[in-house]
């Protein structure tokens, strides 16, 4: 149990080290479209989960042992006992024939049919979804197994194939919204205010030249220009807020159409 905790502590620190480079231009513009992108497809990846967690149930329930004991009943008729799927082996003679009375099977453990249980359920449908469908090739398409068989057809088409491209197409589009400078200024913002909530002193807080009520930096008109109408366009312009500054901004971009009295 020490050693799991001090992996995971090793863990947790370096991506805790890795999210310090967030402050500079180079890493954290990367970092905010990671986070950004995960924000926005969070709710694709709950429906995305919540549907590999169905598959998984059902194989458990369809392909799980009866028989509470099954490692230690070898001679148990059920297809679905590790004994069953275990790989054989023949004794073969020096004229090629083969012993029909000599059969060696190989003693199988947990990992033999990994269906036994709901969370190694969970990780068997994770490989299958990865490309990696061993823990379902014990099983032959024949007409005994025809409900396996449409259960794999119907996961490789509708999770593999269509949900994962799906997820591609999102993961593209979303990378691309996220993919510019103003993500990354948002995301300095949150660590200005991070670094004065947690990190400082109050009467540190307090220091104006520090942290003054507004930053100012240089742009270009044009690309302000443009900034400002999509926002306007998305409804990120909010009004209520600091609307006399944001009057200001309109005046002197030279879009005075905008301005709104209050």
């Amino acid at each position: 149990m020490m050693m799991i905790h001090i992996s995971l502590s090793c863990l947790f620190l370096n991506i805790k080290f890795l999210l310090f480079f967030r402050a500079f231009e180079s890493f954290g513009v990367y970092i905010a479209i990671i986070f950004g992108v995960i924000r926005r497809i969070s709710s694709f990846l709950v429906i995305l989960v919540i549907t590999i967690a169905g598959f998984a149930l059902s194989f458990h329930l369809l392909l799980a042992p009866k028989e509470p004991n099954f490692l230690s009943n070898p001679n148990s008729p059920d297809p679905n006992n590790p004994w069953n799927l275990g790989i054989k082996f023949n004794q073969i003679f020096e004229d090629g024939s083969i012993d029909p009375k000599s059969t060696f099977i190989q003693a199988p453990d947990e990992s033999t049919n990994l269906f036994t249980s709901f969370s190694t359920s969970l990780i068997a449908t994770y490989f299958f979804l990865t490309g990696d469908p061993g823990s379902l090739t014990k099983w032959t398409p024949t007409a005994s197994n025809t409900m396996i068989m449409i259960l794999i057809l119907l996961f490789s088409f509708f999770i593999v194939i269509y949900l994962m491209n799906l997820f591609i197409g999102l993961l593209n589009m979303n990378i691309e919204r996220d993919n510019d400078r103003a993500c990354y200024l948002v995301q300095k913002a949150e660590i200005l205010s991070e670094i004065e909530l947690f990190y400082l002193l109050p009467f540190q807080r307090r220091w104006k030249h520090w942290f003054p009520e507004m930053i100012h930096y240089r742009v270009r008109t044009d690309v302000a220009r443009k900034y400002v109408r999509e926002a306007i366009q998305n409804g990120k312009w909010k009004t209520n807020d600091c609307p006399e500054s944001k009057n200001e901004v309109l005046r002197r971009l030279d879009m005075h159409d905008l301005i709104k009295d209050e």
